[in-house]
């Protein structure tokens, strides 16, 4: 498994706290541990989670992604994304701009930037659909490396199972909370309707000079669609919460996955659920010298769901939006356009100007950030 024998995340750098959640305690209803759920959704919307059960899911998911990393530059391309904002595949290093800015401060990966276009991300990483995953060997969107396909059934459908899960527990949780008709979440992410839930395999090459372990190296965002299941093995994960001016690590914690909602659950709870912006820079210390994995399964609407606040079943929902009239929650975008915008427009490929940026962007509520 890559990373296995890994130096500590130093203690001289900053952090920002989180609540950490048991999953066998919300999973089976505990009112105290489902509250202090509620309240990590709600004002950073990022938690902690441990006892999730998926050890080995997820180690058999980071040699799946070690694997096709293995496999030649030319074979990983054969699989490659594209410009037209499909998700599923591939991406080489260097394909997404990481700022609006035209400029680059700080050169980390020289082999991924471009004076002309703006800073590119230094990550690579292979999405494997969940509906070509529970599918296989039936292609629903795409087809995959030799590398997938052969832990399609054995790594990626457990993984994938495993995520949905987690998935579920936690909407019915949020479903409770602001007042829905029950089962309301858990139809939007309908697990046979077709969408944009993914797995994610990603790694980072090591830094190349010391100097520049502040700068990003995937771009400052918020998540695309609802929930988002993720294993760290390096520190590198950033958050820049409300009211804050300065980044602060997310410190990972052995066998805890973080944990956090997506745009598409902060527009359909009128904002209550928050979808914090965040970014991924390099390791601190010692780490950046390291190759740095990470993994994430994603949770997205059905394709045809609309995103916007669901105040017409909620009392709760209806009056939040009230009380934020600077705010549109009526997108008048379905999960599958909202996903394949955001993706579309931050490939380099698609980029005419900063206005290419500003197309890529979710409900961050400080865009600018990067």
């Amino acid at each position: 498994m890559p990373g296995s024998t890994l130096p500590p995340f130093p203690n001289d750098v900053r952090t920002h706290p989180l609540l950490i959640i048991d999953y066998k305690l919300i999973k089976a209803g505990d009112a105290g541990e489902v509250n202090r759920l509620w309240e990590a959704a709600t004002t950073i919307g990022f938690w902690y989670l441990k006892n999730h059960g998926a050890d080995q899911e997820v180690s058999d998911m980071f040699d799946m992604g070690a694997e096709t990393m293995a496999l030649p530059l030319e074979e990983r391309m054969k699989f490659e994304q594209g410009d037209s904002g499909r998700s599923f595949g591939y991406k080489k290093a260097g394909a997404n701009a990481i700022d609006a800015t035209g400029k680059i401060s700080v050169l980390i990966y020289k082999q991924y930037t471009d004076t002309d276009t703006g800073a590119l991300d230094a990550v690579e990483f292979i999405n494997v659909s969940k509906d070509d995953a529970l599918g296989y060997p039936q292609v629903v969107h795409r087809t995959y490396p030799s590398t997938v396909n052969a832990r399609m059934a054995n790594t990626i459908a457990p993984f994938v199972r495993k995520g949905l899960e987690v998935t579920y527990v936690v909407l019915n949780i949020f479903n409770d909370k602001l007042g829905l008709p029950k089962g309301t979440l858990e139809r939007l992410h309908d697990m046979e309707e077709h969408s944009g839930s993914e797995t994610r395999c990603i790694r980072s090459p090591p830094v190349q000079v010391k100097e520049t372990t502040k700068s990003a190296v995937l771009g400052a965002h918020t998540d695309f669609g609802s929930l988002s299941f993720l294993h760290n093995r390096l520190g590198g994960l950033q958050v820049l919460p409300p009211g804050h001016d300065e980044w602060s690590y997310i410190r990972p914690i052995p066998g805890h996955a973080v944990c956090n909602v997506g745009d598409a659950l902060s527009l359909f709870s009128g904002g209550i659920l928050q979808s914090n912006i965040h970014r991924v820079v390099a390791p601190p210390g010692v780490q950046a010298e390291y190759e740095r994995w990470s993994l994430v399964f994603f949770t997205r609407p059905g394709n045809p769901k609309v995103l916007r606040a669901l105040v017409e079943s909620s009392h709760i929902i209806a009056e939040a939006v009230k009380k934020q009239p600077d705010r549109n929650f009526e997108t008048g975008s379905t999960a599958e356009e909202w996903f394949a915008r955001r993706v579309k427009y931050q490939r380099i490929n698609n980029r005419t100007g900063p206005e290419s940026w500003a197309a890529s962007r979710g409900t961050e509520h400080t865009p600018t950030a990067a």
